[in-house]
């Protein structure tokens, strides 16, 4: 089986390994108790830190060990805004932010705050620009994740922290995805990272909130970890974590330039043996080993099963995969295609010839899904000059299959109009026009659903 879903969770570092097992023996004990046991904990735990800070770039007194990666957003993003509350109740982030930024941004918009949510470029990176017109003298906080988890897209960090220092305003790095290949540049002021994405244990995270940083933690405090991580801490796995962070480190510069290649290869070879598909993100400005995307006129769901039986461990950011059965709300701020996404994370250690298999897999899968999916004869009439597409009732990427098969039986010119009622059709039928050459002209409420209106260019 060839596991591709780094980006969710890499596989368990040798070294964290190693280290997990031989910290249960000197690390079961309370660190903070000045006994034996308690002093060789605490002597563990310290260094943890100190590894951890180094990989960072921080001081150790400025990082914290949380229960997890999105504890560590949560944490951060609420004591940061309340440190800064009688600056103002506003806050900045991203349209492609990770869900536990943005599930932080709504908790503090349902409670009376403003949140500005900056749109991103087709390839999924902000403009610098845009935080810089966001940003205002109430606002108490900004986020910018530090690369995409879905599509690999690497932010303009350091740039966006210049202009938000200048302003006076704390910028929050979620670095989950990036800190296992290097530091987060720039004048950052909050940080936040989880170990099991370069290959530490789950259930450790990393929040960093850096000196003269106003910080006022939330919820039910204690004396451990600086009051911002209550709880006893999960000693062993925190050292796993610390020590299998400084490994990859040393490893990433030669792995980096490796997974690049693999990587290129995919973009490259799936443009040209998969018919109507889209990749998408930054082609040049990304993380070494995610590349993603998305096959027109294929079920997601359906296209991940048929690649796990041939022995290929992929995820997707397709409505399909979601458990709401919504469009990903990346891809829909990226305003690409949804359907048929396939997201190819490559672990560390990935071999060149499971990529090559997975390439010559991967046309014929898709093929056999298409073949598959049986697209029904799309039901339409034509009213007043436009070609109605009745796909109602029909889930993507069905609507946008009976859009294709029909947009060449009307003159150039002439216009179709497809009634849907499923949410993935908002993005997917004017990523498909953006594809394919013709113009989208936008939507209309109907009494069942949503009208499309496409005007055929080409």
């Amino acid at each position: 089986m060839s596991y591709f879903d780094a980006a969710s969770a890499a596989p368990l570092h040798p070294v964290a390994r190693q280290a997990l097992l031989a910290s249960l023996d000197d690390g079961w004990a309370d660190p903070s108790r000045l006994y034996r046991e308690g002093r060789k904990a605490r002597v563990l735990l310290d260094a943890a830190r100190e590894a951890a800070a180094e990989a960072v770039g921080c001081r150790p007194d400025e990082l914290t060990f949380t229960p997890s990666g999105t504890q560590a957003v949560h944490a951060g993003v609420a004591g940061a805004l309340a440190g800064r509350r009688r600056v103002g109740r506003h806050l900045i982030v991203s349209a492609v932010e990770h869900s536990s930024v943005l599930h932080s941004a709504e908790v503090f918009e349902a409670g009376g705050g403003q949140v500005t949510r900056v749109p991103v470029e087709r390839t999924g990176a902000v403009e610098t620009e845009s935080y810089a017109s966001a940003l205002r003298p109430d606002t108490a906080l900004a986020c910018l994740q530090s690369a995409n988890h879905e599509v690999g897209t690497v932010q303009p960090v350091a740039a966006v922290a210049e202009v938000c220092r200048a302003a006076g305003v704390p910028l929050l790095v979620d670095a989950a995805q990036s800190l296992g290949w290097g530091r987060v540049e720039g004048d950052w002021s909050l940080l936040t990272a989880s170990a099991h994405k370069w290959g530490g244990p789950s259930g450790v995270g990393l929040l960093v909130v850096r000196k003269g940083v106003r910080f006022a933690a939330q919820g039910a405090v204690d004396e451990r970890e600086s009051g911002r991580a209550p709880g006893f801490e999960n000693l062993p796995a925190i050292v796993a974590a610390a020590a299998s962070l400084r490994a990859v480190r040393a490893e990433a510069g030669q792995e980096a330039g490796r997974l690049r290649e693999l990587t290129a290869r995919i973009r490259a070879r799936v443009a040209e043996s998969v018919p109507d598909v889209e990749v998408v993100g930054d082609a040049e400005r990304r993380l070494p080993g995610i590349v993603t995307f998305s096959c027109l006129y294929v079920d997601g769901e359906t296209l991940l099963h048929e690649l796990d039986r041939e022995g290929f461990s992929v995820s997707s950011g397709s409505s399909c995969t979601s458990s709401t059965l919504t469009p990903s709300h990346v891809l829909k701020a990226m305003g690409v295609l949804s359907e048929g996404n396939v997201r190819v994370s490559l672990p560390a250690g990935a071999a060149g010839a499971d990529v090559d298999r997975f390439l010559e897999v991967l046309p014929g899968v898709v093929a056999g899904v298409r073949e598959k999916l049986g697209a029904p004869v799309p039901s339409a009439a034509l009213q007043e000059d436009v070609l109605v597409v009745d796909a109602l009732g029909k889930r993507c990427p069905i609507p946008v299959i009976e859009l294709a098969k029909v947009i060449g039986t009307v003159p150039v010119g002439g216009r179709v109009r497809v009634l849907s009622d499923d949410e993935a059709a908002r993005l997917d039928i004017p990523a498909w026009c953006e594809m394919r050459g013709q113009e989208y002209m936008g939507e209309e409420k109907e009494e069942k659903g949503t009208a499309y209106l496409v005007r055929r260019l080409t």
